[in-house]
């Protein structure tokens, strides 16, 4: 096995595929090569989620294959920009490095042992898709999701197709986000994925912003993602995700409209005095007011600011937690937010107000904190 190879995008590729943790067998702390026609393939797992990217290179002398320790990562990052010949000795393999002023010589191992996720099922759903689409999706929902290992289904993001539009969901039973497109559809009924977090978090990293197509297919046991040089492939949770359209209100009469930015910097000035377990910050409504207030009893701090909003129905008194939202309207891009209220027991809803991007439709829900507790 001998190739060719760009140090840069050599190192590139390597550091994309990298799944972390800790893998179930030793062969998967390793990186599996695979050079074959006029590309080198690089592979990397830990059962869950398998990575695999293509490597354009300078010339592919010899195909083969092998595991290499992810020490050769380590190594890369100290080459300035310079092709790489890379020669393994099948027998032995022995991997040697040559550069352009010296050798380096690592021990690899059997490509054989390297564990390849299984193919998909038969009754499999195939689509097609924008990279945009998803990545968007994925953004504004990831960070709803919940770390419960006795409900694992909700350390996912839900992924709902039918013929008119995408919707991407995700909650931790406090805070719960639905995201639409409306731009993309799939023919032929309704399906839908549910996506674990790590493979999210992956395809966030990993997926162009750009338009470029998106292959998906997927089973009850398992996903697959092709797009660009990259293949990801993940294991899918199993179980049931619950039914999100019953817990959003639909008569949440008290209407808000503030600006966000104002908001958010309010919010982080008071948040600071705040019980830092809680993070409960208090939102007296009042017509055409909004005051935002916090306080830590212990530590005798407190905060409050008054700001001015639309609003003009009966005075309100409700706490939500600041941490949480301030990852809602970090996730929003208009200039101005909509919270739609109903009573301090209730959850609320959070809108961005007349967007530009008629094809996407936002929601975000927020269980209120008890005033009270604190």
């Amino acid at each position: 096995m001998k190739f060719i190879v760009s140090s840069s995008t050599f190192l590139a590729r390597l550091q994309a595929i990298r799944v972390g943790g800790k893998p179930s067998l030793p062969i998967l702390n390793n990186i599996l090569l695979e050079a074959r026609e006029d590309a080198l393939y690089v592979t990397a797992s830990d059962r869950e989620i398998t990575i695999e990217a293509r490597v354009e290179l300078e010339s592919l002398e010899a195909p083969g294959r092998v595991a290499v320790p992810p020490k050769l990562i380590d190594m890369l990052k100290e080459f300035p920009e310079q092709p790489l010949t890379f020669e393994i000795n099948e027998a032995t393999l022995e991997v040697k490095i040559i550069s352009d002023k010296g050798e380096f010589v690592m021990q690899g191992e059997i490509a054989d042992d390297f564990p390849l996720p299984v193919g998909l099922r038969e009754h499999v759903t195939s689509l097609k898709t924008r990279c945009g689409t998803v990545l968007d999706g994925i953004t504004r929902t990831l960070f709803a999701t919940a770390s419960d290992e006795f409900r694992p289904v909700m350390n996912c993001v839900l992924i709902e197709m039918n013929a008119d539009h995408f919707t991407f969901v995700a909650s931790d039973g406090h805070k719960l986000v639905r995201y639409k497109r409306h731009d993309t559809g799939l023919e032929g009924g309704e399906r839908a994925l549910i996506l674990p977090k790590k493979p999210a978090q992956h395809l966030k990293g990993l997926l162009p912003r750009e338009d470029s197509e998106l292959e998906i297919a997927f089973d009850e046991k398992m996903a697959r993602f092709v797009f660009g040089d990259y293949r990801v492939t993940c294991s899918l949770v199993e179980g049931r995700y619950p039914n999100y359209n019953s817990v959003i209100p639909r008569d949440n009469h008290r209407k808000v409209i503030v600006e966000k930015k104002e908001l958010a910097s309010s919010l982080r000035r008071v948040s600071v005095l705040t019980n830092q377990t809680s993070n409960l910050v208090r939102f007296d409504l009042s017509e055409g007011m909004l005051e935002v207030s916090g306080q830590d009893i212990d530590y005798s701090t407190s905060g409050h600011e008054k700001l001015s909003c639309q609003y003009d129905g009966d005075a309100l008194t409700i706490g939500f937690k600041s941490s949480f939202m301030l990852e809602f309207l970090g996730n929003i891009s208009t200039d101005y937010l909509v919270m739609e209220l109903a009573d301090p027991t209730r959850p609320g809803l959070f809108l961005p107000f007349e967007s530009e991007e008629k094809d996407e439709e936002l929601l975000m829900l927020l269980m209120p904190m008890v005033l009270s507790a604190v």
